[in-house]
């Protein structure tokens, strides 16, 4: 699995739901599918007046979420820039012409009224609820970067196994201290309930890896 895969996962999930913050700074989410996907970044199309475009032009900063049948969910946090107006065209009739729909939405030249977005750098989350341990894996989409999550076990491990003993996955593995395999970690926080010495962290961006 890379990023390449995870947005050609979500081109066959079709409608997407996005979320942004409001001026007040309450969530906002709708349903997108006038998208067209690249190998290595997203483009979509909406309206200038829309609120959902002027919560983009304000902030940028936008979550992407789908969910496949085989339980796998894919998410997508990143900056979506508006595409320079030399390129706004281009990016226009691919999507209309991979999405005949929006020709019934914004018929001729009303499309006009349009913006085309893209999103190239971010970060992409894949877990995997369908197999047994589950998986979750995090990928750079471009320069985009990778930021620790999840819990980790600090040198006051006591190796007393109680962590282990309570992990739902079992992805804990024993050692001087303890270590969570984040990749099957469900991010529960059961390990570090359970811990005697609060030795079970969780993740603070500013950790080094």
């Amino acid at each position: 699995m890379d990023a390449k895969t995870c947005l050609q996962k979500l081109q066959y999930v079709g409608v997407l739901t996005f979320a942004t913050v409001d001026a007040e700074g309450a969530p906002q989410l709708r349903q997108i599918s006038a998208i067209h996907y690249e190998p290595d970044a997203l483009y979509f199309f909406t309206a200038r007046g829309k609120a959902f475009c002027r919560q983009l032009l304000t902030d940028g900063r936008v979550q992407i979420l789908g969910y496949t049948r085989y339980k796998e969910m894919i998410r997508l946090s990143g900056r979506a820039t508006p595409v320079p107006d030399s390129e706004q065209k281009r990016w226009m009739d691919v999507i209309f012409a991979e999405q005949p729909y929006l020709a019934n939405v914004y018929p001729g030249d009303t499309r006009e009224i349009g913006i085309i977005f893209q999103i190239r750098s971010g970060e992409i989350e894949y877990f995997n609820l369908g197999v047994r341990p589950i998986l979750r894996e995090n990928y750079p989409l471009g320069p985009g970067k990778v930021e620790p999550k999840g819990y980790r076990i600090t040198d006051a491990c006591i190796g007393c196994g109680r962590c282990l003993s309570r992990c739902p996955q079992r992805c804990i593995t024993p050692g001087k201290p303890y270590v969570i395999q984040p990749e099957y970690c469900l991010h529960c926080g059961a390990c570090m309930e359970i811990c005697p010495v609060q030795a079970v962290k969780r993740w603070d961006h500013n950790d080094a890896i």
